[in-house]
């Protein structure tokens, strides 16, 4: 009985065995299929995550890519003269920022001569580092911050005219750009808000008319942010403004430094030392000094503005262009209003800009109509009553179409 009993225990034993063999394998084979399907879904998992992060990072960029810009059309019907067709600017603005620390902005002008060549130049260019939020560093060419019209106004669909106050352009009496150094920003004076700008820059240059082979006079001041220092001298200027109530903006500015002739006007070569095909190689650097003032002021339909900058060269006593102190000086005010629940908007300037020169000198009177088609897109109906030197082209009443779109 006991070697049966054996028998019986070692059948049950093989048969337990044989059983267990092909369980044993089956989950073995089972778990490395679990684990393939689980090694998949981490591999989705992980590509999710990815690519939620990557959604993020696309919500929430280190680098941020934008341009804007400005263009416009018009048409100007001069009272002696011909009508014209224009193509005014197109400007496009890039910037390009690296988080709250860095920016690289950028604007380029193109322009249409009346001779059909196309003009290409480049209005600003600053690397802006970000250093606290109550001063940015810039560095490159800027516009000059002396009073508001530069900064601010001078871009078609903003300028609520189709043209820019008398002395406000080239060889006028506002600067225009500087190559430089600025340093800009605000701070709260107890409950006061105030925005500051301060640069250093190079020099401006003046240019030198030839009368004849013996005299000269100068002819403008040519503040536009020359690539090179040529009388070795730097300029210091800036801006200081307040807003007493936020509706309210006023503003003081002033620029020095020294600035020299470099060219002269029309080419001529007289047989004076120091003049070489038009370029005046070394000259007596003279006193540069501008000094400004401005004021805005907003409220509902209705803004009223006005800016005042005056420019003056000191005298000479030696060089080519010896001669007297010479001073340009401009001022203008503007009232806008739009009509409630319109689109129309009337608009009114006056301004007056005296130069060494009568032929320059002009009283100016603008009357606008603006249709507003959208906030960014005008239709400007202006026409100009200009009192200057009769004879002279500054002495012609014009009127100007213009469409000004800004994006």
């Amino acid at each position: 009985m006991k070697c049966s009993s054996n028998s019986f225990r070692r059948k049950l034993l093989v048969s337990v065995v044989s059983i267990s063999l092909p369980v044993m394998a089956l989950a073995e084979s089972n778990n490395d299929d679990l684990q393939t399907q689980i090694d998949a879904l981490q591999n989705q998992v992980t590509a999710l995550n990815s690519e939620v992060q990557q959604a993020a990072e696309w919500k929430n960029p280190n680098t941020l890519i934008h341009m804007a810009g400005y263009a416009d059309v018009g048409f100007v019907s001069p009272e002696k003269g011909n009508d014209s067709f224009a193509v005014g600017t197109f400007s496009p603005i890039f910037h390009f920022q690296y988080r709250d620390v860095v920016m690289l902005e950028s604007e380029l002008e193109f322009e249409i001569g009346e001779d059909g060549e196309t003009e290409v130049n480049l209005e600003y260019l600053t690397i802006d580092w970000f250093v606290s939020d109550f001063a940015t560093i810039l560095a490159g060419k800027f516009l000059s911050p002396v009073g508001q019209f530069r900064q601010n106004l001078h871009p078609s669909w903003v300028n609520k005219l189709p043209s820019a106050p008398p002395g406000f352009g080239h060889d006028g009496a506002a600067p225009i750009s500087d190559l430089g150094l600025q340093v800009r920003g605000g701070f709260p004076i107890g409950g006061i808000r105030t925005n500051y700008a301060v640069y250093v820059s190079n020099g401006p240059e003046l240019n030198s008319e030839t009368e004849d082979e013996t005299e000269f006079e100068l002819e403008g001041v040519r503040a536009e942010a020359f690539g090179a220092d040529r009388d070795g001298d730097k300029t210091f200027g800036g801006r200081f403004a307040v807003l007493p109530v936020s509706s309210i903006e006023i503003g003081l500015s002033f620029a020095t430094g020294k600035a020299a002739v470099t060219e002269l006007e029309n080419g001529l070569e007289p047989p004076t030392a120091g003049l070489e095909s038009g370029f005046i190689g070394s000259e007596t650097a003279r006193d540069y000094d501008v000094t400004g003032a401005d004021f805005v002021w907003f409220t509902g339909n209705l803004s009223f503005r006005g800016e005042y900058v005056k420019t003056k060269i000191g005298e000479a006593t030696t060089g080519v262009s010896a001669g007297e102190a010479a001073t340009w000086e401009s001022i203008y005010t503007q009232l806008a209003y739009r009509l409630p629940g319109t689109k129309w908007e009337g608009v009114i300037r006056y301004g007056d800009f005296d130069s060494p020169h009568n032929s320059q000198d002009v009283t100016q009177t603008m009357l606008g109509i603006n249709y507003l088609v959208s906030n960014n897109f005008i239709a400007k109906l202006g026409y100009e009553i200009n009192d200057g030197v009769t004879g002279s082209p500054v002495d012609d009443d014009r009127t100007l179409l213009q469409l000004a779109y800004g994006f």
